[in-house]
């Protein structure tokens, strides 16, 4: 473990090496191995380090057959001294999310006996996997308040090597995954842990820990929180989204959801006020189209064009036409952008099929449709005008359309 630096001190933000090579991997992706390096390689749950080698950008840190591979933006000139510069920002974050994530799991178990079955560190939010099926919020709250207490104790986190045999003396949280090389990350009196990961030297570093949100996951409960700076860029954001609410709503915070809630029902309110008047409108618009029919051997005749009309809209004219007269026989087109689209349909006592007439007209649109024999519809490319779309379906109406002897 000498060469792995990260092991020696997690607080080391640079440091000196010398390459030992530079190959490229399957994928045709760059990459150094030195001799000994800072960088923390994706593994346990914990993403890889960030930073650079002589000024050049590292993308990635893997550990691959034994070596810890440094992926680069371009190649390292030279086999001079290596110097390395490790993103602190981005490894203390980790460094207190891993060891939140420590503390977090332990307050689970220590409480109500909940195991941790995973965990993820990501970009934003962590989240552990606890093997339970239900979590309540009072559960979450003591979870919660049990870790920010040992917080505040600062109680020291102590890394060590130990081997199979010196296991016994330990309150192991769960079994380990390998058999050698094991380190162990433990917060005296409360948390015993086999992991690899990067840690701060006391609880206290960790600041503060929240859980945000839980799930179910199958038989899994899946919980969200966030730990150190992040808290406090959480806060952040959220009071400054409250701010912003409290000033839309004019509500002052503690309204907010009640405001918010009354808003959503008003508007459902007023949309169906909205339909219900645009009912009637489509209930008027139907009379009078049926005033201005014309009345022959077919039924009642009633075609008109429209521009750029919802195809529901439409529909919703025609059925109300055929409501309010058995006899009459309606053929609509809307020229909508570069497509065309029609509704044709009858009342009750004319003879022949809309599904027919609609099956005649969708080739010259080279168009999809369906229907039945008394409401159908279709649609297209516009590779005709919508007026010669328009006589075509009156014309097909003419020839198909009949009422009884």
């Amino acid at each position: 473990m000498k060469n792995k630096l990260y092991y020696q001190d997690p607080y080391i933000k640079s440091f000196t090496t010398h390459l030992k090579e530079q190959q490229k991997d399957e994928q045709g992706r760059l990459y150094a191995v030195l001799e000994k390096t800072a960088f923390y390689p994706t593994g346990g749950g914990q993403p890889h380090d960030t930073g650079t080698l002589n000024r050049i950008k590292v993308t990635d840190v893997e550990e691959t057959n034994g070596e810890i591979r440094h992926y680069l933006e371009k190649p390292l000139n030279g086999p001079g001294e290596i110097t390395g510069e490790i993103d602190w920002e981005r490894r203390f974050d980790h460094m207190q999310q891993h060891a939140g994530q420590h503390i977090l799991s332990a307050a689970f178990e220590e409480i109500f006996g909940f195991a941790t079955v995973s965990f993820h560190l990501g970009n934003e939010v962590l989240t552990i996997d606890l093997d339970i099926e239900e979590l309540t919020d009072e559960q979450a709250e003591e979870a919660e308040g049990l870790a920010n207490q040992i917080i505040l104790e600062n109680r020291s986190i102590e890394t060590k090597w130990v081997s199979m045999d010196e296991l016994s003396s330990y309150r192991l949280r769960k079994q380990l995954s390998v058999t050698e090389n094991i380190r162990l990350v433990i917060i005296p009196d409360f948390d015993y842990n086999g992991c690899g990961g990067t840690h701060p030297h006391s609880t206290g570093e960790v600041r503060a820990i929240k859980i945000l949100d839980w799930e179910k996951q199958r038989k899994k409960i899946r919980v969200q929180f966030v730990c150190g700076d992040r808290v406090f860029n959480q806060l952040h954001q959220k009071q400054k989204e409250i701010k912003r609410l409290t000033s839309i709503l004019n509500a002052p915070e503690e309204n907010l959801a009640d405001t918010a809630k009354k808003i959503i029902e008003d508007k459902k309110m007023l949309e169906k006020s909205i339909e219900e008047l645009k009912d009637e409108l489509v209930a008027y618009e139907a009379k009078d189209l049926l005033a201005n029919g014309k009345s022959s051997s077919n039924g009642i005749m009633i075609g008109k064009q429209f521009n750029n009309r919802s195809i529901q809209e439409i529909q919703k004219l025609a059925r109300a036409v055929t409501v309010q007269s058995e006899e009459a026989v309606v053929f609509f087109v809307n020229a909508a952008e570069e497509k065309l689209q029609f509704v044709c349909a009858k009342g009750k006592t004319p003879n022949g099929s809309m599904k027919e007439i609609t099956n005649k007209l969708l080739p010259l649109l080279n168009g999809k449709g369906g229907g039945n024999d008394l409401f159908a519809q279709g649609g297209g490319e516009a590779l005709i005008t919508a007026e010669q779309l328009f006589h075509q379906g009156l014309a097909y109406m003419e020839q198909d359309i009949s009422l009884p002897s």
